[in-house]
């Protein structure tokens, strides 16, 4: 995609990854607008951003969508970037019976929710030169993590849609580009200030620099093995990267 004069809309902007590249993105003179639930956070990022936009968003629920989306493009017609980037993480055992509330949260906002949001946004962007949809999935989709086993199997199947949505938007003015973050020191599971995770900092700007460029997917160099291994002999290092993981986390102390 290319990086100044859009319109740009992020989902789950708010924190993390999603303000990341939202701040990133209107300091290269974008306009920018956040969407999330919670109004307080959302007006913070954009006091410390004069210029961005924001707008309520839930993306578990069709009418929140239904409303955003409308709203957004009333007050943009000329969007033509959205950055599917809001999604939950929560922890599962993929050997017992699920918590059918953990199973359709996170099934209903990484999922149904991100595919729902383009959704409302698809035929307007067809309408746009230089649109491009980019979608934040994980490198979980490649090679899952067993304690978070349904949210890895969500980022599986959100790089399943990018690669039929990329096919079917061939020929026109839409381009798809994945993002395949590692694991970056967000909020995201305790994951703020851990030093084996890689720092928001560095993931943005590697992220920033890769989006100005044709590729399909952003793979950072930290991403890159977990992204390689999918395939007929990824059984071996899924199980090594699951042991070491589990093990880590035995070996946190308990609150």
């Amino acid at each position: 995609m290319k990086l100044t004069g859009n319109t740009i809309l992020v989902t789950g902007g708010g924190s993390g990854i999603g303000r990341g590249l939202a701040e990133a993105l209107h300091h290269l003179g974008n306009t920018v607008i956040i969407a999330g639930r919670r109004r307080d956070v959302l007006d913070q990022v954009a006091a410390a951003n004069p210029g961005m936009d924001t707008v309520e968003l839930d993306i578990a629920d069709p009418a929140s969508i239904a409303r955003a989306s409308k709203q957004v493009l009333d007050e943009h017609p000329d969007l033509n970037v959205l950055v599917n980037n809001a999604g939950i993480m929560l922890a599962d055992d993929a050997a017992a019976p699920l918590d059918e509330d953990v199973l359709t949260a996170e099934v209903t906002t990484n999922l149904l929710g991100t595919i729902r949001t383009t959704s409302a946004f698809i035929d307007h962007l067809k309408r746009r030169p230089n649109a491009t949809v980019v979608y934040n999935s994980s490198t979980l989709a490649f090679t899952p993590l067993a304690p978070y086993a349904v949210y890895s199997a969500t980022k599986a199947a959100l790089h399943s849609y990018a690669l039929s949505q990329r096919f079917a938007l061939r020929g026109s003015s839409v381009r798809v580009q994945e993002i395949v973050p590692p694991w970056v020191a967000t909020g995201l599971v305790g994951a703020e200030g851990d030093q084996r995770a890689m720092p928001v900092e560095a993931f943005i700007a590697q992220t920033i620099e890769a989006l100005d460029t044709d590729s399909e997917e952003i793979v950072v160099e930290q991403a890159r093995v977990y992204r390689d291994n999918a395939g007929p002999n990824e059984h071996a290092y899924v199980t090594e990267l699951n042991t070491f993981m589990t093990t880590q986390l035995q070996a946190q102390p308990q609150a």
